[in-house]
């Protein structure tokens, strides 16, 4: 708690987004649906409101390239943007964008500490795919834009997208950085090939279930084949935001599907709280050792339960225990032992052989 105990304020990822870009957003030819594309616009500015509202430090983007700029010269997996301005041109538009550079400097030097020699650029231009999701969210900035390479195999896998994220989380916490995620791509979506026309809606309705769901790491059991089988190979820019994001179950998920790309959107701006977990099997408590060492004999020693069965309250006096962990052990009470915090297995294990014993005498 802050001095004037208030709470502190939360760093690292607080809120996100997974949003389409598809290019008809904006050329808007005759083949488009309005009415899907206006629902997918009001989405973002909803969107976007939320999330400016979360008064986050920086914007982390994460979007692919189309074969643009990273195709011939260096196709990188991972490319960071430190430049002081990311622009870029489309359909007549302009996009413009202040770069939040130190900590994309930063940033770039602690994922190097963690073992990601990530790839960095000060010109990069800012193409549709990123242009358009901060147009319809009507974010302007500061951005710390990540390129990921979707289109040129080989392409970084999933679970090398998700781990990225997680070290991005790590490192804007590091920095003490407040930051919002911004990922761009799909659904299912095959330009330039004859599949162009028949996106994988039931594949697509899947993984929206899961993600609805907040089973972010589903996404890790898609290889590259399961990617490209279903149009979904940008889905690595949503590994990405997912492993910075965690197990978290999002605010609100749409999918809109359209003839040749299924559209989805997907937003986080609630602070949620982890669910108290209170596992069958709880650690192995030190003020119950006595007791724990009793049992684990009389599960694995059979001269040990003779003494037992001998005379069962000699046997638990002669033990440095409480009266209460006497009782429960001469009892062979599972539950009492259980709710002393005693590892459930132990006594389970102890009675079922001691009983084991006691039939073979009987």
């Amino acid at each position: 708690m802050s001095g004037n105990g208030a709470a502190p304020r939360a760093t690292g990822i607080v809120g996100g987004v997974c949003m389409a870009h598809a290019p008809q957003f904006f050329t808007l030819p005759d083949t488009e649906d309005r009415k899907t594309v206006a629902r997918v616009k009001r989405l973002a500015r909803a969107n976007g409101k939320r999330l400016k509202a979360l008064k986050p430090d920086i914007y982390v983007t994460i979007s692919n390239d189309h074969a643009n700029q990273f195709a011939l010269h260096c196709v990188p997996p991972f490319a960071v943007h430190r430049g002081g301005v990311g622009r870029g041109t489309f359909a007549g538009r302009k996009f413009e964008f202040p770069i939040a550079s130190d900590a994309s400097t930063a940033l770039i030097r602690y994922l190097y500490e963690e073992n990601f020699d990530v790839s960095f650029t000060s010109t990069a231009e800012v193409e549709y795919s990123l242009g358009i999701p901060l147009d319809f969210l009507g974010i302007d900035g500061p951005i710390l834009p990540l390129f990921v390479n979707a289109y040129v195999p080989p392409q970084p896998r999933m679970e090398r997208c998700y781990q990225l994220g997680m070290a991005i989380d790590r490192g804007l916490k590091a920095m003490g950085l407040r930051a919002v995620v911004i990922a761009s791509g799909g659904l299912s979506h095959f330009p330039g090939t004859d599949r162009y026309a028949h996106p994988d809606l039931e594949f697509d309705k899947r993984l929206m279930g899961e993600i609805g769901a907040g089973n972010l790491r589903w996404l890790l059991s898609l290889d590259e084949k399961t990617l490209d089988d279903t149009g979904n190979i940008e889905l690595r820019c949503w590994g990405v935001a997912a492993g910075m994001l965690g197990e978290r179950k999002p605010d609100m998920a749409s999918l809109d599907p359209s003839w040749h790309h299924d559209y989805a959107t997907v937003a986080w701006w609630s602070q949620q709280k982890a669910a108290a977990f209170a596992p069958h099997y709880p650690p192995i408590a030190p003020d119950r050792l006595e007791l724990t060492v009793a049992l684990h004999r009389l599960a694995n020693d059979a001269e040990e339960r003779v003494r037992f069965l001998a005379d069962r309250k000699t046997y638990a006096q002669a033990l440095e225990m409480t009266e209460k962990e006497r009782k429960a052990l001469v009892a062979l009470n599972d539950k009492q032992m259980v709710a002393l915090g005693v590892h459930p297995f132990l006594p389970f294990m102890a009675r079922l052989q001691i009983e084991r014993e006691q039939k073979k005498k009987a």
